[in-house]
């Protein structure tokens, strides 16, 4: 079958893959950096066809959303990712025996790495470069929304390799069909691990049904608390960051929890969000509180189903709590284990927020939208694991290895 015969093109290329010399794994990620920005004007109006098929006011929209600035963005990723330092023969861990053996643990490729994402066509440059330079393969599996963008990137990834006379096997983009995400999920006898990005549905979707290992890049429902002690202007700076620097992103701010004696503040804090427009679903403490400030068009009485959602849009949930333990309650509740966040002064309960919160990513006084393997100066990333197992976190080169033992002997054999 044909889709038989693109699986096992991916693995036989994956064997290749360690033997690319990383001073020309630098060269053709660096190449394919120059063609992005070369190739601006075709990828963007490739990208509009995507877009013209979506309601603007879809979430998905600004991430689905290509710009010249985005495009040079990701190409600067591409060449930071280029020269981060590969982690492959890497020794972990080396040690002789009293036997005489030689032992070494090293870092090795995961293979053939599949990722099922959403509109997110700078996943498809990402992934690539990352794979690339930690020696897998990637077998891509986007979604309809951004299909032209996807395919227009591939189109570009795809005239770089060629003139280094690389196989265009070592990246692949399946259909974006139903049909295909199902056969990638079955694909145990070719995909080494495959990393889901998106929605929260998604990610369920890929766990619930995956017959190969999965690693969850979770959704991120992000919490960041006011605590009694907080100071307001550096809350309100962290908050509006947090909130409004990219709203559809998964480190975005999606449940403010607020000390009660600090609901003097509130006002102040969310004037920004104010004037944009955020629309918020506040508790009844903190609804009496905005009732007479906040536009009654976009301030609604929060219900249970605003707590634990991830919002991706100019949408707030404020929970206002009498202790610190009450908010480490509502985080434990309802946290995707993404990014959380404190804005406090007292070194104690700092510290206590710190050790108590089970999340991938632990704030103190700072904004969640650090959360990025960039930010990280970890290079792009493949994604936020929020999982415990493998990795945790942003995802970069060394997450994407897994290691090997090598035993170098001089004729030694086993006696019982």
């Amino acid at each position: 079958m044909e889709k038989e015969n693109i699986y096992q093109k991916a693995k036989e290329a994956a064997r290749k893959m360690v033997e690319l010399e990383d001073t020309y794994v630098i060269d053709i990620l660096n190449k394919v950096a120059d063609a992005a920005i070369q190739n601006i004007p075709y990828l963007l109006e490739e990208n509009l066809k995507d877009l013209l098929r979506m309601d603007e006011n879809d979430p998905k929209y600004d991430r689905l959303r290509l710009t010249e600035d985005r495009i040079k963005g990701i190409a600067e990723d591409i060449r930071n990712v280029a020269q981060l330092n590969s982690p492959l023969g890497e020794i972990i861990e080396e040690k002789t025996l009293k036997n005489g053996l030689n032992l070494k643990k090293i870092r090795v490729p995961l293979g053939v790495v599949g990722i099922i994402y959403e509109a997110r066509p700078n996943v498809t440059f990402d992934v690539f470069a990352l794979c690339l330079k930690s020696g897998n393969v990637s077998m891509l599996k986007g979604g309809s929304d951004a299909d032209f963008s996807n395919r227009a990137i591939l189109k570009v990834i795809n005239s770089v390799l060629e003139n280094f006379n690389i196989s265009a096997n070592i990246v692949q983009l399946l259909p974006p069909s139903r049909e295909a995400t199902s056969e990638m999920l079955n694909a145990v006898d070719y995909i080494d691990i495959i990393i889901p990005r998106g929605s929260q549905e998604l990610i369920n979707y890929v766990r619930e049904n995956s017959r190969v290992p999965v690693i969850e890049t979770g959704a991120g429902i992000v919490h960041t608390y006011y605590h009694a002690s907080a100071d307001k202007n550096k809350g309100k700076a962290i908050i509006s960051n947090a909130k409004l620097r990219r709203v559809s992103v998964c480190n975005a701010l999606d449940c403010l929890i607020i000390d009660h004696s600090k609901l003097d503040d509130l006002i102040f804090l969310v004037d920004d969000l104010k004037a944009a427009q955020v629309e918020i679903f506040a508790d009844e403490p903190s609804f009496a509180i905005l009732k007479d400030q906040y536009h009654g068009s976009i301030l609604f009485r929060a219900e249970e189903e605003h707590f634990g959602t991830e919002f991706l849009a100019k949408k707030l949930a404020i929970k206002t709590v009498s202790s610190e333990e009450e908010a480490l309650d509502h985080i434990a509740r309802y946290s995707s284990r993404h990014s959380e966040a404190i804005i406090a002064e007292d070194a104690e309960i700092i510290d206590r927020f710190l050790k108590m919160v089970d999340a991938a990513t632990v704030y103190a006084n700072t904004s969640t939208a650090f959360t990025d393997g960039s930010q990280f100066e970890m290079g792009a990333e493949i994604g936020i694991s929020t999982q415990k197992l493998h990795a945790r976190g942003p995802m970069s080169l060394p997450e994407l290895t897994s290691y090997k033992w090598i035993v170098i002997g001089d004729g030694q054999i086993r006696e019982n």
